[in-house]
């Protein structure tokens, strides 16, 4: 059988938060200044555009190591979402902005800052209608108006300057208490005839339900439980989403041509949705030239983005206890370099947006294929940061890329190309990966034992390969022979990502991989079986 140990992953050191035009940022303000210089309310990023630095993940542990994937730590959990998981005082900046918004709405303070569905209240085309008479007075006000000028006229001929002046004292008063009194119950009758306003968030009605108390959340989180922040900022929000049109925007076609740059794929170990985005990708200096040349097309491209975030965030569960954040991968591999300013400008927009209307939706941000450059940054920076930011980022070097994500995605949900076995074939995202770390100058060996004929199909993978690989059948009766399916054979670095073989099997025995590990350097072998009936 399989050689069996249990595996250690490497610690990362977490650090860093604020993020470049492809990530989204959910860093209080509070929190903004240790990384950014305010000029008035407008923040601006540090100078380097996409990225914010952090420190290179540790070495890993030695040892000869053997897990399911399914058995990993919660590495990135959900922040509490149900009621009765929040703190006392969370509990009671909850219920204070509930209450923020419900009078807001009740009296239509969002206006034509919030989305609002269905028709306005009649008082407001009353309002209208009287704005564009102007000239036209009511006859029966004209009439009460009349009333004071005649009784102060008739004392002044009746009386002498004294009973003249408190006569006239007398009027005006009781004028300017009566017809307020009269107006009031009115007022209160209009105001109480309009429908309150219903806005909508990531297509979640505020104050609705349940998923409202969870948007609400992710802006007090967002401003640290400071309740009147957390209004400010869902106002602002609310505002800017009705001016940039997100409405329309999601239901609009801006092209494929970023769909190499970012794409959401699996899920992480706590079922949060990976989005990754691939700076490398602008390296190609047309694709480059027709995102960012001019303002136009850097407005187009943070329109896409946008419209990207926005149809993500539509599918995540915003019940409590639901999945309501995103795992963000972002791959700095042959990225440009901070010399290119068109890329930075838009990153700048991109980032205040996100920072300013996007609160708490990133679960952990992973970087990987991080350039030195980036790494001495991090060093520098990363002292000014609190606790809680660092917590979410986590920096890997090139060679320490694949590794890292494993920590945090299981290899059955990450791609091909950067380590995992995720791809179209024969194996699903339900097919569980074992994952193996084989032992620098040692041989492992797997058995897949099988009873019946069948047709039984694998994949196997070593993470920078530079291994020998052979795969056999060995029957289970006595007199029976070995079968050689792959003669052991070097792979190397270049070759194959994945081997996918399969092998009819006519007699109840065991299908055997040997991967001998002939490098100074601990290897992650990758592996799972499938069996089906056979056709005959």
């Amino acid at each position: 059988m399989a050689e069996q140990c249990e595996k250690k992953m490497p610690e990362e050191q977490t650090v860093g938060e604020a993020e470049g035009f492809l990530v989204v940022s959910d860093v209080p303000e509070a929190e903004e200044t240790a990384c950014v210089e305010k000029d008035g309310d407008e923040s601006l990023v540090v100078p380097e555009p996409e990225f914010m630095p952090v420190d290179v993940n540790s070495s890993p542990s030695d040892g000869h190591e053997t897990q399911k994937t399914e058995d990993k730590a919660s590495l990135s959990q959900e922040e509490g979402t149900r009621f009765a998981d929040l703190s006392e005082n969370e509990k009671k900046a909850l219920q204070e902005l509930k209450q923020l918004v419900q009078e807001a709405l009740n009296r239509h303070e969002f206006g034509s800052s919030a989305s609002v569905e269905g028709k306005m209240p009649v008082a407001k085309e009353e309002e209208k209608k009287a704005t564009e008479e102007p000239g036209k007075v009511d006859p029966e006000t004209e009439k009460d108006d009349s009333i004071p000028v005649q009784t102060i006229a008739k004392t002044l001929l009746e009386d002498d300057g004294a009973k003249t002046l408190e006569a006239i004292e007398e009027t005006i008063v009781a004028c300017v208490h009566s017809n307020p009194t009269e107006e009031k119950p009115q007022e209160k009758a209009e105001v109480g005839s309009k429908s309150p306003q219903e806005v909508f968030i990531w297509g979640v009605k505020l104050l609705e339900d349940e998923r409202s108390d969870v948007i609400l959340l992710k802006f007090l989180r967002a401003r640290d439980f400071k309740v009147k922040d957390a209004f400010t900022m869902i106002k602002n929000t609310t505002k800017w989403r009705k001016e940039f049109g997100i409405d329309d925007l999601v239901e609009q076609d801006l092209g494929s041509e970023l769909e190499r740059v970012v794409f959401m794929h699996g899920h992480s170990r706590e079922g949060h949705p990976v989005c990754y985005n691939v700076y490398g990708e602008f390296q190609n200096k047309q694709l480059y030239q027709k995102m960012f040349s001019d303002e136009e097309k850097r407005q187009k491209f943070l329109r896409w983005r946008i419209q990207f975030l926005e149809k993500s965030i539509r599918k995540l569960d915003f019940s409590p206890g639901g999945i309501s954040t995103i795992v963000q991968v972002n791959d700095l591999k042959n990225s440009p370099g901070p010399n290119r300013w068109e890329l930075r400008q838009a990153t700048n927009q991109a980032l205040q947006l996100l920072q300013d209307n996007y609160p708490e939706f990133v679960a952990k941000q992973v970087f990987i294929n991080v350039p030195w450059w980036y790494l001495a940054l991090s060093k520098m920076i990363s002292p000014f940061l609190t606790q809680r930011t660092k917590s979410k980022f986590v920096v890997s070097s090139p060679s320490r890329s694949a590794e890292t994500l494993f920590k945090y995605i299981s290899a059955e949900q990450i791609p091909t190309q950067y380590g995992g076995l995720s791809k179209d074939g024969d194996f699903g995202s339900a097919d569980s990966v074992t994952e193996i770390i084989i032992k620098p100058s040692a041989k492992h060996i797997v058995e897949f034992p099988v009873t019946q004929a069948c047709d039984v199909s694998w994949e196997a993978r070593v993470v920078g390969w530079e291994v020998g690989y052979g795969a056999e059948f060995v029957p289970s009766a006595e007199d029976g022979y070995t079968i050689i399916i792959q003669k052991m054979r070097r792979i190397g670095t270049s070759e194959e990502q994945v081997i996918c073989s399969s092998y009819k099997v006519g007699e109840p025995g065991k299908l055997v991989l040997t991967i001998n590990n002939v490098s100074s350097k601990k290897k992650k072998l990758l592996y799972r079986f499938k069996t089906k009936s056979s056709g005959n």
